[in-house]
C-alpha cells in the first residue's frame, strides 16, 4: 500500500484546510485510515481515525467538533477537513493506512505511513 498526502499549507487562525490522502496498492486488506500530526518536539498523535469497512470515525478530544475525516472508497481517498484552526494546530500531518480497526492504531505500530503534509497557522 502507498499513500500520498496533499493539501497542507500557511492558514491564519480561524481558518480551514482541508488534506487529502490517496491509497494505491493492496488496499483490500485495510481495515482502517488515520490521520496522526506531530509538532517539534512533541511525540506524534492521532487526529482521527475512520473505518474503511463501515464508515465509523474516532476523532481526538482535542479536535472534535472542528476536524471531520470521511472517505472515498470509489476514489480511495481519505480527507481531513480541519475547521476552527489554532496555531496549537501547526504540525506535519501524515496520513496512516492499517489492517487493524481504529481503536487499535498506535503511532508506533502503523502499517503504512504516507510522507507528511506540513500544515502551519498563524496567529
Amino acid at each position: 500500500v502507498q499513500l500520498v498526502e496533499s493539501g497542507g499549507g500557511e492558514v491564519q487562525a480561524g481558518g480551514s484546510l482541508r488534506l487529502s490522502c490517496a491509497a494505491s496498492g493492496s488496499i483490500f486488506s485495510l481495515n482502517a485510515m488515520a490521520w496522526f500530526r506531530q509538532a517539534p518536539g512533541k511525540e506524534r498523535e492521532k487526529v482521527s481515525c475512520i473505518s474503511t469497512t463501515d464508515g465509523t470515525t474516532y476523532p481526538a478530544d482535542s479536535v472534535k467538533g472542528r476536524f471531520t475525516i470521511s472517505r472515498d472508497n470509489a476514489k480511495n481517498t481519505v480527507y481531513l477537513q480541519m475547521d476552527k484552526l489554532t496555531p496549537e494546530d501547526t504540525a506535519i500531518y501524515y496520513c496512516a493506512a492499517d489492517i487493524r480497526p481504529c481503536p487499535g492504531i498506535v503511532a508506533k505500530a502503523v502499517d503504512v505511513w504516507g510522507q507528511g503534509t506540513q500544515v502551519t497557522v498563524s496567529a
